[in-house]
């Protein structure tokens, strides 16, 4: 078994003092679950399909059942899956700080399923249906019929997640943004920080003069500066050992 990771002196100070905790997540915590990335599940029968068949608007328009039969898959992988270490660290974090901002880009709740309040999902929720005519989140009903169609509407339903060529959602995205711009110390977890704009958060909280903890396995291609630190390692480990450190009799 490893040894925890050795965190700098001025993050474990700035944690326990901080009024406002951010924090951004991103597949590697899932992974840490057993939920593979959308590229890493298409295998099998999905492994002749690419993104664009199914998880764009177009790939739906052509071919509805075989990208809602798809979901269904994820849907059930992802509810089988159970929350682990990490995803229980953050939510124990939210009462050992006075806020807890948590934004993550994972469509799975699994923050939700552990207990973490007022998550923030930019990139929606996979377990959730809306309209793909009118938008409206509403539950799939008893149907045999695949997709189910909307019971306002009769639209076909579709998963309420961002799909490629799609905006995030507005109130999500300035609700992180902001977040960034008025917290004390900035997680990162279980991201490359690649994808933007939810890539930009922690380096725009970096900016003004938080400081940034990087928690992931790797550390490439994550950007360098006076206040961004690391602690690499997956965050089921990495995550409990931090609040240790911070609060040891917690």
């Amino acid at each position: 078994m490893t040894a925890p990771p050795w965190f700098s002196p001025a993050v474990i100070e700035a944690l326990r003092a901080a009024r406002h905790v951010a924090v951004l997540t991103g597949a590697g915590i899932s992974a840490e679950s057993g939920i593979p990335t959308f590229r890493e599940a298409l295998t099998g029968l999905w492994a002749t399909y690419d993104a664009e068949e199914l998880a764009t608007a177009e790939g739906f328009a052509r071919q509805p059942r075989v990208v809602w039969q798809w979901y269904e898959s994820r849907r059930a992988a992802i509810r089988a899956a159970q929350p682990n270490a990490g995803h229980r660290a953050l939510a124990a974090l939210a009462d050992l700080v006075p806020r807890l901002t948590l934004v993550t880009q994972n469509v799975d709740g699994l923050h939700r399923r552990a207990g973490s309040p007022d998550v923030i999902e930019l990139h929606g929720n996979i377990l959730r249906s809306r309209c793909s005519r009118e938008g409206i989140v509403m539950e799939a009903g008893s149907t045999s019929e695949s997709p189910p169609p909307c019971a306002r509407c009769g639209a076909p339903l579709r998963p309420d997640v961002v799909w490629f060529g799609e905006i995030l959602p507005a109130a999500a995205l300035v609700a992180a943004e902001a977040a960034a711009a008025a917290c004390d110390v900035f997680l990162s977890v279980g991201t490359s920080n690649i994808v933007y704009p939810a890539a930009g958060l922690p380096w725009s909280a970096a900016a003004r003069g938080a400081p940034v903890l990087v928690v992931n396995t790797t550390a490439e291609g994550q950007p360098r500066g006076p206040n961004i630190h690391f602690a690499l390692g997956p965050a089921g480990a990495v995550l409990p050992a931090l609040l240790a450190a911070a609060w040891p009799r917690a």
